[in-house]
């Protein structure tokens, strides 16, 4: 989701990546859980205490098995971390019909991002890794792209576009969370002019008519990079 290269499916591991590996060892016991039900155990490991909460120890044992048993599925966290945000990546299903055109199609999927972040606040860190996509992932990039195909820009530009979105979802998501504020009380407004001008001015001085901050920021975003020289 988050990754501007033209190939998504090129990845960033040196070995096989997990989607290509079969789903368990050819050693060993047959496995008791599938990957499915380690990535859904290891989700609500991070959404409960953020990514340190996931180890390959801490999700054995949420599923009572040995820590050892895990690497029968897995070849390391990384992989757990690639189960996860693909089963995640799996929660914007169903992706957005051809209804509408497509800033309004692309913005809705958006929102559900912006959703799926906010149910999930680990998930801009995980994905920030250099990681290979699954099929989760591989759709939601497709959805994205059948979404775009109307737009007239080189394929770089979509997934540029496809990035930027993700990284202003990730924001949006971010400042939702934040606890800290800023406040000019009993500051000196005198030294800082443009500062005393706007307050002065009022909080309602020049605003928007939509408030809807999010939509603004995102068909701005959209209309710019792909459609910079249309009317």
């Amino acid at each position: 989701m988050s990754g501007a290269s033209p190939n998504p499916a090129g990845g960033g591991s040196t070995g096989p990546s997990i989607w290509t590996r079969p789903p368990r060892g050819s050693r060993g016991p047959t496995p008791t859980h599938s990957r499915d039900e380690i990535a859904a155990a290891a989700v609500t490991l991070a959404d409960a205490g953020g990514l340190d909460a996931v180890s390959m120890r801490a999700v054995a044992g949420a599923l009572d098995m040995a820590a050892g048993s895990l690497y029968r599925h897995l070849s390391s966290r990384d992989d757990l971390l690639d189960l996860m945000v693909d089963r995640c990546v799996g929660e914007l299903r169903p992706h957005p019909t051809d209804d509408g055109g497509w800033v309004d199609q692309f913005l809705l999927l958006a929102r559900r991002q912006l959703a799926l972040h906010r149910r999930h606040p680990w998930l801009a860190d995980a994905l920030g890794r250099r990681a290979t996509p699954g099929p989760n992932t591989l759709a939601h990039f497709d959805a994205c792209l059948r979404i775009l195909q109307p737009v007239p820009a080189g394929v770089a530009a979509k997934f540029e576009a496809i990035a930027m979105v993700t990284g202003v979802v990730s924001l949006f998501a971010r400042s939702a969370g934040a606890t800290g504020t800023v406040t000019f009380d009993h500051v000196d407004m005198a030294a800082y002019p443009h500062l005393a001008a706007a307050f002065a001015a009022g909080a309602g001085a020049g605003a928007p008519p939509d408030g809807d901050l999010f939509a603004r920021t995102l068909r701005a975003l959209l209309t710019g990079l792909l459609t910079p020289d249309c009317p």
